[in-house]
């Protein structure tokens, strides 16, 4: 398989998770992943960077190895941060994940990895990613202006506007007695129902969504999420005034339990569910190659 440099309109893309990186082939023209491409492989994020390095290209070839009629034409990343994204560097430390990487030239040294030219590799701010991924072809298709957020291990966030998504990092805002990425995250419902009874959530919140059926006190900290959600986005809601909300994430999936609530309160907006899972990243990803949508077909080829 080869990456055709700037000539098709595929694109190898892929999502970099806490414990593993999903990839896959990205039609530019539909913003769709091939559906026999994807690949979602684990990787030890706490281990050496040669030993995440080497998972990563591992799903980068697997990818490559299954399409057979598509061409690429470079490769995209969903990063989680502190990342340049411009320059290819992380930054990742103390988050108990890829701090091997600290310091590295991600970009160059993928480069080098799979013989391709530097030029042809780009990194997108995951939580970005995955909204421009619902905004390009999921829940905030046909509108103007889209507020994302990704609820999960922390809150990620971002704006569209005219098809431009940008990265706004919510969770860093103030909020309380500290940020609002410790009341909006995974680890708040830990902390909260640890507060509450004693005990330790080993199923996160998944294991938090099947005890809310039976359990009342259960139910209240989803309504407790939801009231420190609407509390908190009222103000940005305010400030760039989207005409829908998206929520995305892994709590998400729990979304019968805080999203009544959460409507209720916002009741200015209107509040959809992400539709994409995990394609959404890797299509926000790749569209960073947008450009490549009327760039003419070259004779130039990179292989992979």
């Amino acid at each position: 398989m080869q990456i055709n440099s700037l000539s098709t309109s595929f694109i190898l893309t892929a999502d970099i998770g806490g414990s593993h990186i999903t990839a896959g082939i990205c039609h530019l023209e539909s913003y769709s992943i091939l559906t026999q491409s994807i690949t979602r492989i684990e990787v030890d994020s706490k281990g050496p960077a040669e030993s995440i390095l080497a998972r990563w290209e591992s799903a980068f070839e697997q990818v490559l190895q299954k399409n057979i009629t598509a061409s690429v034409s470079g490769l995209s990343i969903a990063m989680p941060g502190p990342f340049d994204y411009e320059k290819g560097i992380s930054y990742i430390k103390g988050l108990d994940k890829y701090e091997a990487l600290y310091g590295m030239d991600i970009k160059q040294h993928l480069a080098e990895l799979l013989s391709i030219d530097p030029g042809v590799i780009r990194f997108r701010n995951d939580a970005e990613s995955t909204i421009a991924g619902e905004v390009l072809s999921g829940a905030g298709r046909n509108y103007r202006r889209v507020m994302g957020i990704t609820l999960g291990t922390g809150l990620g966030s971002a704006f569209t506007e005219n098809a431009v998504t940008k990265d706004l990092n919510l969770g860093s805002n103030p909020y309380r007695e500290t940020i609002a990425d410790d009341y909006l995250s995974t680890r708040w419902f830990l902390r909260r129902y640890l507060e509450l009874t004693g005990v330790t959530l080993k199923g996160g919140v998944k294991e938090l969504a099947e005890l809310a059926p039976g359990s009342a006190m259960a139910r209240d900290l989803f309504i407790e999420f939801a009231n420190n959600m609407s509390d908190f986005l009222s103000g940005p809601i305010a400030q760039y005034g989207p005409e829908v909300l998206v929520v995305c994430g892994n709590i998400a999936k729990a979304s019968q339990f805080f999203l009544p609530q959460l409507t209720k309160r916002l009741n200015s907006i209107p509040i959809k569910l992400a539709r994409l899972g995990e394609n959404a990243p890797l299509i926000g990803a790749a569209a960073m190659f947008d450009d490549l949508n009327h760039t003419e077909p070259s004779s130039s080829v990179t292989k992979l």
